[in-house]
């Protein structure tokens, strides 16, 4: 088995040894060291927009981009330099020739990536002026995202989570220069599982499911289990006031790592809804009527005892749900084969 090449480098003085194809960015993180990213993300193939991320390389003529530049042995990089704290301003500067200034009514504040570069970059005014036409709020791929497009500051993130995560390529970039655009080209491959959304950093992307909206730190993010299916995605239950208000994910955190289909993003409305089971109901005389977990149970097992004697087991016939674990449709299984004593079981992926 032959041993995979390693590099080392330095990087503000401070040596590292990482792999062969490992890019500046990725070892700077390897030795603690951040550079600054807009567009990069760590799910997605470097992007290269933003030109945040640039570094100096010695015996390079020019800085080059941290997230698409891999390293090469004995190079020595430096990521702080007031020549980069200058061209990560203009950068910066540009791209908000693309991005109004309407923080305080925008649903990211307070955790939007753009808003905290310049915060942390101490830009106060930008000195480009362009006067770029108001491209409004168009329709999306699908109704739970709202589009502001004005927002917009082509990172492409969006454009090529949809590509590279879920595989649907429902948006694409749409026109050249300034008149280029995020737009829906595919409608019909969108599966509104929210992935654009969830890695658009600034106010682009916003959900539309509910009209409750609280601020970051007015929110208490609860992270808990999809209960949707068995895989087990991770989820964070976003709640405002007492209320469920969206749901949100961790990068990389959980099975899914941050992804989640339509029904674990936006399938939340049931948690407050009036007609929601809260405790098991028994049917006497033709109408419901509440009952304690014991005597449901207790019902149950008497009626299944009483069919299985009067009838014999296989009268008896067992559904699972996509919805309980791998585990806990084992136990139903074992259930009815071992205590029941019927082979007549079956999932409800089948129907």
């Amino acid at each position: 088995m032959s041993q995979e090449a390693m590099f080392k480098l330095k990087i503000d003085g401070k040596e590292v040894e990482v792999k062969k194809g490992t890019t500046i960015l990725q070892a700077a993180k390897t030795a603690g060291i951040t550079i600054p990213t807009f567009c990069y993300h760590d799910r997605l193939t470097p992007i290269g927009s933003c030109r945040l991320c640039v570094v100096e390389v010695k015996g390079y003529e020019h800085p080059v981009p941290a997230c698409m530049t891999h390293v090469d042995n004995d190079i020595e990089v430096i990521t702080n330099s007031d020549l980069l704290y200058q061209m990560r301003r203009d950068a910066l500067k540009l791209i908000l020739l693309n991005h109004p200034l309407d923080c305080p009514i925008c649903d990211k504040a307070g955790e939007c990536t753009l808003q905290d570069l310049v915060y942390q970059f101490n830009i106060e005014q930008v000195e480009f002026q362009e006067k770029l036409p108001k491209k409004g709020m168009p329709e999306y791929a699908t109704p739970f995202i709202r589009q502001w497009a004005d927002r917009c500051v082509m990172c492409l993130r969006c454009v090529t989570a949809c590509r590279e995560i879920t595989g649907n390529q429902a948006i694409n970039i749409v026109g050249k220069g300034w008149d280029a655009k995020i737009q829906v080209v595919k409608p019909e491959l969108c599966k509104s599982c929210g992935e654009c959304l969830s890695v658009c950093p600034t106010g682009a992307l916003t959900d539309k499911l509910t009209s409750l909206k609280g601020r970051k730190w007015f929110i208490n993010r609860v992270q808990t289990t999809c209960s949707y299916c068995g895989c087990g995605c991770q989820l964070e239950l976003n709640v405002f006031q007492g209320k469920v208000i969206k749901v949100t994910t961790k990068n990389g955190v959980g099975v899914n790592e941050g992804s989640l289909c339509i029904k674990g993003r936006y399938g939340y409305d049931f948690i407050h809804s009036e007609d929601r089971l809260t405790k098991p109901m028994i049917k006497e005389n033709g109408k419901f009527r509440d009952a304690s977990w014991e005597e449901a149970l207790n019902l149950v097992a008497n009626k299944l005892k009483d069919i299985k004697d009067k009838h014999g087991a296989d009268a008896i016939y067992g559904l699972t749900s996509a919805r309980a674990t791998n585990e806990e449709n084992y136990l139903f299984q074992k259930l009815f084969r071992s205590v029941i004593g019927t082979n007549n079981i079956d999932h409800c992926a089948r129907l």
